[in-house]
């Protein structure tokens, strides 16, 4: 494994076999998020995608959350300046990635911990972990897509419940509500999370990149442009094998 120094705050391991678990490594103050942090949290994204031994992404929080959002204490640092860049966005990065996205929660999603969980692409949890978004209560709007993203996973109703009255949406009703994928001990959230991972890189990973990107990109879209979506890449992927059939032959 690779660069897992416990005094970084945002920990990368790469595993043989093509799993990279990123951590957010700050457990005393339930892994609340510096501007720094989210650079290489950003950072880290950008290059395992790039990254041809990686095939899977885990990311996960150290000790009893997953992120309890921005740090109150770093927020003016946090929202000035190029807070809009996107090479040093994390969400931005985590859906440009092309790579499966794993997210495990072991404890609390909060805020911007929520928006980031909203950015994986399946979700492991602990029994008893938590999202929540605390935006309204602080009079900052979302900025990373929470505000269109949750009432499409949840359902409208719900959302504006979790959102407009801070109510904590459970890990046991995010999954009844389809949001979660799986529901564990908590010693569990991470071996859970390798077993999906390791089910994944069992298909042809080529495949799997493809049919990520028609999920995610289809899903913002009507049913109709989305089966259109679905058609171009099987006519492409037709003219590749022809193409590859005849330099072979």
């Amino acid at each position: 494994m690779e660069g897992s120094s416990s005094d970084k705050l945002i920990v990368v391991t790469r595993e043989p076999e093509g799993i990279a678990t990123v951590t957010i490594n700050r457990p005393k103050s339930l892994n609340s998020l510096t501007r720094p942090m989210m650079v290489d949290l950003a950072k880290a994204f950008k290059a395992l995608a790039k990254d041809n031994s990686v095939r899977v992404i885990i990311l996960s929080g150290a000790g009893r959350a997953f992120c309890s959002g921005v740090d109150l204490t770093a927020a003016q640092d946090v929202f000035k300046g190029d807070v809009k860049d996107p090479e040093a966005d994390p969400v931005v990065q985590m859906e440009q990635c092309p790579k499966p996205i794993i997210g495990a929660i072991n404890g609390l999603a909060i805020t911007a911990g929520f928006e980031i969980a909203l950015a994986c692409d399946m979700l492991v949890a602990a029994k008893g972990a938590a999202f929540v978004d605390t935006h309204a209560r602080f009079g900052i709007f979302p900025s990373w897509g929470l505000s269109q993203k949750l009432a499409r996973f949840i359902g409208p109703n719900k959302a504006r419940e979790v959102s407009l009255a801070a109510m904590p949406l459970s890990a046991e009703e995010a999954e009844k509500l389809g949001f979660v994928n799986y529901i564990v001990d908590q010693n569990e959230v991470l071996n859970k999370a390798r077993q999906l991972a390791g089910a994944i890189m069992k298909n042809s990973q080529d495949l799997v990149l493809r049919y990520k990107s028609v999920i995610n990109d289809g899903y913002k879209l009507d049913l109709r442009q989305g089966l259109a979506i679905e058609k171009v890449f099987i006519t492409l992927m037709y003219i590749f094998s022809w193409i590859s059939m005849v330099l072979f032959i």
